[in-house]
């Protein structure tokens, strides 16, 4: 199955000049969806891996099945104020200013060894800022695990120290 023709590319999406992927035409196609995370399951199964951790809120969608294949803990990271109870956070820049990251503090255990699964590598820095979240905690990166990549913004390049597998690969 070829996953890319499974993907909606809709130009001139949220603005001019960005050509937007939109994979809820994959999710929508539940065979296309069940191939996707057992691709990534495949990728991830002989890693060790104790545990995923996702952004939200479309890293939810690829994480918890993933997590959920693979009978490993599922890790949310959340923005700030969404989660109950003691958090971990981490502050990253963006562009024009900061932004945060949180999981649950007793969420990560010591010498965990966890893959981050999302549904897009674009520039990188929000899973970097999730990778050193989870290893702020004791959590060691096993892998990083994507369904789309935008190949031309350059995500690999901040994350080089870390195992990247991307499912589709788009120029721009």
């Amino acid at each position: 199955m070829e996953l890319k023709e499974k993907i909606r590319v809709i130009d001139g999406f949220p603005k001019e000049g960005i050509s937007f992927k939109d994979i809820t035409t994959l999710l929508n196609d539940k065979d296309a969806y069940k191939y996707a995370v057992d691709l990534m399951v495949d990728d991830l199964k002989d890693k060790g891996i104790t545990a995923i951790a996702a952004p939200e809120a479309r890293g939810f969608l690829f994480g918890s099945a993933v997590a959920y294949a693979l009978g490993v803990r599922f890790i949310p990271v959340r923005k700030p104020g969404k989660l109950p109870g003691e958090v971990s956070e981490y502050s990253y820049d963006l562009e024009y200013g900061t932004d945060k990251l949180e999981v649950h503090r007793d969420a990560i255990k010591k010498g965990d060894k966890v893959a981050i699964v999302d549904d897009l590598l674009a520039t990188g820095g929000t899973v970097n800022a999730v990778a050193k979240l989870i290893e702020k905690n004791g959590g060691e990166i096993t892998a990083m695990e994507f369904l789309i990549e935008l190949t031309e913004l350059g995500g690999r390049d901040i994350n080089k120290n870390y195992y990247i597998n991307t499912l589709v690969q788009y120029e721009s």
